[in-house]
């Protein structure tokens, strides 16, 4: 969703993903980016009004896979490619991490320093909560690396590690504990396919020190069959870990004993609103804490296609943020609501500094049924306003012209 105070009052939304930036001040600026290919568009967010308007563009080296922002400085760093799905073959020749510098006036967005090379696609970023480290995840082959941040706040060296890391299958975030002297690596495996069985998935704990990872704890339910986390965030005040399971549609959470990940599970919860009408791939996406602990939001998302009369149809699913009040003893976490998102493919969402408002950025465009025809799904970005109780509202969507690109990754900033 940085100790946790700063981190929640810097970061917000799939930026950070996880508890990220949601300052309760309503003072902060807060600036809304959303990424098309290889460019990031900021917006400035009224959470008063619950809209957006568009301010300024930058170019990144390649496509934006994911950005996380300095716990205490005015920098955003951003993982990009020209890689793609492994499954496609889509390897890429071009993979960076990039500095960038925000105007906390406009938003807008300045390299800060030269752009480091990586090794292969980056899926996603971090940065420890002290902001001397950022952290990348890469999916093919599963590992994490180790960037230093430099006292202006731009990129330094890669930390060679000292030991041989155990990285599981499939990496698809890399997230810093409370504490700052751990870190997790979630691990999504992949099911099986007609010409290969199911890889397992995990959770790979790490000590953190100095920038040094080595070995800790092994998280994998059922020896990791049957078990695809994509996406953890922490509570903000409790010790709990919230884990997004993307193969199964599932909610899963455990806990932090002496800041060490607990492999004993607490609540498994469904998602869905309907999870026995499964009408295209239905997989569960990115989750997000509101700031005061008491409500976890979490994206479906539903988006292959079927032909009809040659034409690629999405078939329909459930494209929505589940919305769950968190029981502020044991943690347990109670479905209230799924919000259908207004589009299809809400890959990343966030909330502005004050938490009165969300935004969901829905990928690209599709085509669906539309009783004897066929009607088109723009791609968009949908705001609502968020009640006392968590729920979400609809306020407006925008729809938006992708030119061939996705919105693949979209998140929240605060600067005073």
């Amino acid at each position: 969703m940085i100790d946790r105070r700063a981190f929640t009052a810097f970061l917000a939304g799939a930026l950070a993903a996880p508890g990220a930036a949601w300052s309760q001040s309503t003072s902060k600026r807060a600036y809304f980016y959303v990424s098309r290919g290889a460019v990031l568009t900021v917006y400035r967010m009224d959470a008063d009004a619950a809209t957006l308007t568009p301010h300024s563009t930058v170019m990144l080296p390649a496509n934006v896979q994911y950005a996380w922002p300095h716990p205490s400085g005015p920098f955003l760093y951003v993982a990009s490619s020209n890689g793609g799905a492994a499954s496609l073959g889509i390897k890429g020749d071009k993979h960076d991490l990039t500095a960038l510098r925000i105007d906390p006036e406009t938003g807008a967005l300045v390299e800060h320093g030269p752009s480091t090379p990586l090794h292969t696609r980056p899926i996603h970023v971090t940065v420890d909560h002290r902001g001397a480290y950022a952290l990348v995840a890469y999916n093919n082959p599963s590992s994490v690396s180790v960037h230093r941040i430099n006292g202006d706040g731009s990129l330094g060296a890669e930390v060679k590690q000292a030991a041989n890391l155990e990285c599981g299958i499939f990496a698809h975030q890399v997230r810093v504990t409370p504490a700052n002297d751990a870190v997790i690596l979630v691990c999504r495996g992949n099911d099986a396919a007609k010409d290969k069985p199911e890889d397992p998935g995990s959770l790979r704990e790490f000590t953190f020190k100095d920038g040094q990872l080595a070995n800790r704890t092994v998280v994998a339910l059922n020896g990791g069959y049957g078990f695809g986390p994509r996406h953890i965030d922490f509570h903000p005040t409790l010790p709990f870990v919230y884990v997004s399971r993307e193969r199964e549609n599932k909610l899963n959470v455990y806990k932090l004993n002496d800041g060490k990940l607990d492999p004993q599970l607490l609540f498994e919860k469904e998602i869905l609103a309907d999870p026995k009408n499964i009408r295209s791939r239905q997989a569960a996406c990115t989750l997000h804490f509101h700031p005061n602990g008491r409500t976890l939001y979490l994206a479906n998302r539903a988006y292959d296609t079927v032909k009809v009369d040659g034409k690629d149809v999405f078939p329909g699913g459930e494209n929505n943020i589940a919305v769950f009040a968190i029981d502020q003893t044991t943690g347990e976490p109670t479905l209230i609501q799924n919000e259908d998102v207004r589009g299809i493919y809400p890959r990343t969402f966030a909330l502005d500094p004050s938490a009165r408002m969300l935004a969901v950025t829905n990928m690209e465009p599709k085509l669906m049924r539309d009783g004897a025809g066929l009607k088109a799904v723009p791609a968009n970005i949908a705001t609502f306003r968020v009640a006392a109780d968590g729920k979400l509202a609809f306020a407006q969507s925008i729809e938006i012209d992708t030119r061939g690109q996705s919105q693949f990754w979209s998140g929240t900033v605060a600067l005073s």
